[in-house]
C-alpha cells in the first residue's frame, strides 16, 4: 500500500482541495464520505448500546451464574472503567497508526469479546471479557470521529457528526428496550451474541469502504510514561466515582483515590511539558473553544446521565412498569434525539455552535426542572413532554460540543481530540451518577425517618432504617413478608413519596448544572481547524 500523507497547511498556507461530501472517490465506494459514516455508525452503535443494554440482563446473569450483587456491579463498572481509562490513549494510537486500522481492530475485538461473554459460564469470565469489551470499544470510538473528520469537508462535517450523535443517543436510549425484549423472549446471552453479526458487518464494510487518513506531522513515537500517568490518574478518578456511593463521600478511601487522581494529573501535566512528543500537547488547551467544549461535554453528561439514572427507577419501581414498558416511555427522548441531531448539525453549520449549544443547554435545564416536578401519579403525557424536551436540548449539545472539540484540534491530533470528547462524556456520566446519587441518598436519609413516623408506622432500629433507606433510594418499598395489606400500602406510600423528594432534589441539581453549561457554551466557536485535511488523500 503506497503512502500519501496529508499536508495540514497546504500549499501557501491554504487548505488542500477536497472532494465534496457525497461524491464517490476515484476508487468507487472506498473513501466515500456517506458510506464511511454508515460504516463507523454500525461500529459505534455496538459500544453505545452495550452501555445500557446490559443493565436489563444483569438480574438474569446474577441468577443463572449464582453471582453476588457486587459481582454483578462489576459487569457494568469493569466495562466503563476500561473504556474511560483507555479512550485518550486509544485516540493517540489512531493518530499514530491510522484510524482505519484501529477502528477495524476495535470492532473485531469488541465483537469477539461479546461472543466470549455469551459463551461464559462463570461471573469471573463475564467480567474479564466485559473489560476487554471496554478496551476494544475505546479503540473504535475516537477512530470513528477521526475518520469522519478526515473524510468530510468542513461544510458537511456538522451534519455527519449530527448523524453520528443520533446513532449514539438512539443506541444508548434504545438499549433497555432491546435488552428487555431479548432477555424476556430469548436469554441473557443473546444480549451479547447480537454484537457478533453487527461487528462482522462493520468489519466487512470497513475493509471495503474505509480509507486511512494521516496527517503529515502525525506522531511517530509513544509517550509511555505519559500513558501510564494519565491512565493511573483516570483510573483513580473513575474508581472513586464508581465506589463513592458504596463507600460514602466522607470515607477516607474515596478521598484517597481522589487525591491520588489529582497527584496523577499534576505529574502528567508536568511530564507533558518535558517530553518531545507528548500524549496530549497541553498547548491544545490554549484553545478556549476546545477547553469549553470539553467542560460542556462533562456538564451535559452530568445532567443527562445522572438525571436519567433515577428516571429508570421511577418508571419501574414507582410506576411499576416492566423494563420494556419503561424503555418505551423513554421513546420521546430517543425520538427527539434522532430527529434533532441532524437538524442540529445543519443549524450549527449555518449559525455556528454558540447559539445552538446555549439554547440546547437551556432546554435541558428546563427539562430537568420539569422532571423535578414529577409525582407518584404523574401521567405518561406529562412525562413524555419533559423527556421530549430533554432529547431536543441534548441533540445540539452532543453534535456541537463534539465538533468544537474535534474541529479546534489540529488534524494530527484528531484521535486524541476524539478520545477527549468521549472521556469527557464518560467522566461526566460517572460524576453525574455519583454526585446526584449522593444528593438522593442524603435527601432520603434525612426525610425517611420523619415520614415513616408521621405515617404512624412501627419504629425502626438504626440498622432497619439503613436497610430501608437503601431500598427507598431506588424506589423500592421495604416491605417484609407477612406484612398486613393496610401497612403495606402505608409503607409503599412513604417509600415512593420519599423517593420522589430525593429525585426532585437531584433533578434540581442537574438543572443547576445545565444552567452553568449555558454560560460555558458562550465560549465556544466553530472549529478553527475543521477544514484541515477533510476529505483528502489516503494511505
Amino acid at each position: 500500500m503506497t503512502s500519501q500523507t496529508i499536508d495540514t497547511t497546504g500549499s501557501g498556507g491554504k487548505a488542500p482541495e477536497t472532494p465534496s461530501a457525497g461524491s464517490p472517490s476515484s476508487s468507487g465506494l472506498r473513501g466515500h464520505p456517506w458510506f464511511t459514516l454508515i460504516t463507523v455508525a454500525v461500529g459505534v452503535m455496538m459500544v453505545a448500546l452495550d452501555g445500557t443494554i446490559v443493565a436489563i440482563a444483569n438480574p438474569a446473569i446474577q441468577k443463572d451464574l449464582g453471582a453476588s450483587f457486587a459481582d454483578v456491579q462489576w459487569i457494568t463498572n469493569g466495562y466503563f472503567l476500561a473504556l474511560a481509562v483507555s479512550l485518550i490513549t486509544a485516540g493517540k494510537l489512531g493518530d499514530r497508526f491510522g484510524h482505519r486500522q484501529t477502528f477495524l481492530i476495535g470492532v473485531t475485538g469488541f465483537a469477539a469479546a461479546s461472543g466470549a461473554i455469551g459463551l461464559s459460564n462463570s461471573i469471573a469470565a463475564v467480567v474479564t471479557f466485559r473489560v476487554l469489551q471496554g478496551l476494544f470499544g475505546a479503540l473504535l470510538m475516537p477512530a470513528a470521529l477521526g475518520l469522519l473528520r478526515a473524510t468530510f469537508p468542513a461544510e458537511k462535517l456538522n451534519m455527519a457528526i449530527g448523524i453520528w450523535g443520533m446513532v449514539i443517543g438512539a443506541s444508548t436510549a434504545g438499549g433497555p428496550i432491546l435488552g428487555g425484549v431479548l432477555v424476556e423472549h430469548v436469554n441473557w446471552q443473546s444480549v451479547f451474541f447480537i454484537n457478533v453479526p453487527v461487528g462482522a458487518t462493520a468489519l466487512l464494510l470497513g475493509l471495503l469502504i474505509l480509507l486511512d487518513h494521516r496527517a503529515e506531522n502525525a506522531p511517530r513515537s509513544f509517550d509511555i510514561l505519559g500513558i501510564v500517568l494519565l491512565s493511573g490518574a483516570m483510573f483513580c478518578l473513575v474508581w472513586a466515582l464508581i465506589k463513592a456511593p458504596a463507600w460514602g463521600w466522607g470515607d477516607t478511601k474515596t478521598w484517597t483515590f481522589i487525591a491520588a487522581s489529582v497527584v496523577g494529573f499534576a505529574l502528567f501535566s508536568f511530564w507533558e511539558t518535558k517530553v518531545k512528543e507528548p500524549l496530549i500537547p497541553l498547548g491544545l488547551f490554549r484553545s478556549v473553544p476546545l477547553s469549553a467544549g470539553v467542560v460542556l461535554m462533562v456538564l451535559m453528561a452530568i445532567a443527562f446521565m445522572g438525571g436519567l439514572f433515577f428516571v429508570t427507577f421511577y418508571l419501574q419501581n414507582v410506576h411499576g412498569m416492566k423494563p420494556i414498558d419503561a424503555g418505551l416511555h423513554l421513546l420521546p427522548l430517543t425520538g427527539m434525539m434522532i430527529v434533532g441531531s441532524p437538524l442540529a448539525g445543519a443549524m450549527i453549520t449555518k449559525l455556528g455552535p454558540r447559539v445552538p449549544l446555549a439554547g440546547g443547554m437551556a432546554a435541558t435545564a428546563i427539562a430537568m426542572y420539569g422532571m423535578s416536578t414529577l409525582k407518584v401519579d404523574t401521567s405518561s403525557a406529562v412525562m413524555s413532554l419533559w423527556f421530549a424536551l430533554l432529547g431536543l436540548g441534548l441533540a445540539p449539545v452532543m453534535v456541537g460540543a463534539t465538533e468544537v472539540i474535534v474541529g479546534n484540534a489540529p488534524m494530527e491530533l484528531s484521535g486524541v481530540a476524539g478520545g477527549l470528547q468521549q472521556a469527557a462524556m464518560q467522566i461526566g456520566g460517572s460524576l453525574g451518577t455519583a454526585v446526584l446519587g449522593a444528593v438522593m441518598a442524603s435527601k432520603v436519609d434525612g426525610d425517611l425517618a420523619g415520614n415513616w413516623k408521621d405515617a404512624g408506622l412501627p419504629p425502626l432500629t438504626p440498622a432497619q432504617l439503613h436497610q430501608a433507606s437503601e431500598a427507598v433510594q431506588v424506589g423500592v418499598a421495604p416491605v417484609a413478608k407477612g406484612t398486613p395489606e393496610a401497612v403495606v400500602a402505608k409503607i409503599t406510600s412513604v417509600a415512593h413519596d420519599t423517593f420522589i423528594s430525593g429525585m426532585s432534589l437531584a433533578s434540581l441539581v442537574a438543572c443547576g448544572v445545565a444552567v452553568v453549561a449555558v454560560f460555558v457554551a458562550l465560549f465556544t466557536k466553530r472549529g478553527a481547524n475543521a477544514e484541515a485535511g477533510a476529505g483528502v488523500g489516503h494511505i
